[in-house]
């Protein structure tokens, strides 16, 4: 009887990439061209080893082509540190975005998606994470005095049950501020967005509103609002109130009105939460608010799992490739 070969546990994890979509992006961008040794296959598995294998350094990357494992998974038998210093720094982020894009569109199919936005309103949770970058090797991301740092925006979808995974991405310096990106993170009408309250912005939730996306939010405790009406609460509501407001002051305030519930969360702090929503319960909404945590679940996994707070290369480019 033939042997069955058997997978090992990293070609498993592997194997949802599309091999044949990453050739067909190599070669319209000729990433393989003049490459003698380190092509882009063997190159992104190496990368995503020392990244499983949270691999401190280009040199622990190195050392790690020992394995004899890798090797076989690679085809390489040694590779030098300048050789994945250069490819690190020379591909185009566009290369791993493509991948990426391309898993999440699995994951849409797997999920059925398409099909469950047809028949509800799809949950997408917005906010970002500063990674924080050593100053003397990154002074491109200089935010502070004595600080550098990248910040990920990112979207997650939320399912029922808890499930939860990311499918947007953009990366700035940590010196941008966060809501100049719901421009971008927000671009599907048919879903609810909820975000913190560092993506206050009254005239751009003016223009959601206009635009039919809804949203729900937090909003500051010195955010000045006017009440146009009460709205009535059932006697059971864990929300403190229910409220029809126009915000902000005279010099800058939002045109349209919108819905202001007060409520305590798990620590015994009041909230104030925003919505453009009249027709969900208010407990409902504030239900929506709490699945907030998800995407902070979703850093601190990132942060501890996958060495994000090491990173290979000095490049704005070498590190926008490794997040």
């Amino acid at each position: 009887m033939d042997k069955i070969p058997r997978k090992t546990s990293f070609e498993h994890w592997f194997s949802p990439i599309s091999t044949e979509k990453m050739q067909e992006y190599v070669e319209s961008q000729q990433l393989n061209y003049y490459t003698k040794k380190l092509y882009m296959a063997s190159f992104l598995k190496i990368l995503l080893y020392a990244q499983l294998n949270e691999t401190e350094s280009m040199r622990a990357v190195r050392d790690a082509m020992f394995s004899e494992e890798l090797q076989q998974l690679t085809d390489l038998d040694s590779i030098s540190n300048s050789q994945l210093g250069r490819r690190l720094n020379q591909v185009p982020t566009e290369f791993f975005q493509e991948i990426f894009l391309d898993l999440v569109a699995q994951i849409h199919t797997k999920t059925e998606f398409e099909q469950r936005r047809k028949i509800s309103t799809p949950l997408k949770i917005i906010d970002s994470s500063t990674l924080p970058l050593n100053l003397n090797n990154h002074k491109w991301a200089k935010f502070r005095k004595t600080k550098s740092g990248v910040k990920l925006h990112l979207r997650l979808v939320y399912m029922e049950k808890g499930c939860s995974y990311p499918d947007k991405t953009v990366l700035t310096n940590a010196i941008e501020h966060d809501r100049g990106q719901l421009e971008v993170l927000v671009d599907d009408k048919e879903c609810m967005y909820v975000f913190d309250r560092g993506y206050l912005d009254y005239e751009r939730f003016d223009r959601m509103t206009d635009d039919g996306y809804f949203f729900v939010s937090r909003l500051r405790k010195n955010a000045v609002t006017r009440v146009m009406e009460t709205l009535k609460l059932p006697e059971d509501s864990l929300v403190l109130s229910d409220e029809m407001v126009v915000i902000g002051t005279t010099q800058n305030r939002a045109e349209n009105a919108f819905r202001l519930l007060k409520v305590i969360d798990s620590k015994g702090n009041e909230l104030q939460l925003l919505t453009n929503r009249f027709d969900l319960d208010a407990d409902e909404l504030a239900e929506l608010y709490k699945s907030r945590w998800a995407i902070e679940l979703f850093f601190k996994w990132m942060k501890q799992h996958l060495n994000s707070k090491k990173f290979y290369g000095h490049s704005e480019q070498a590190v926008h490739n490794q997040v």
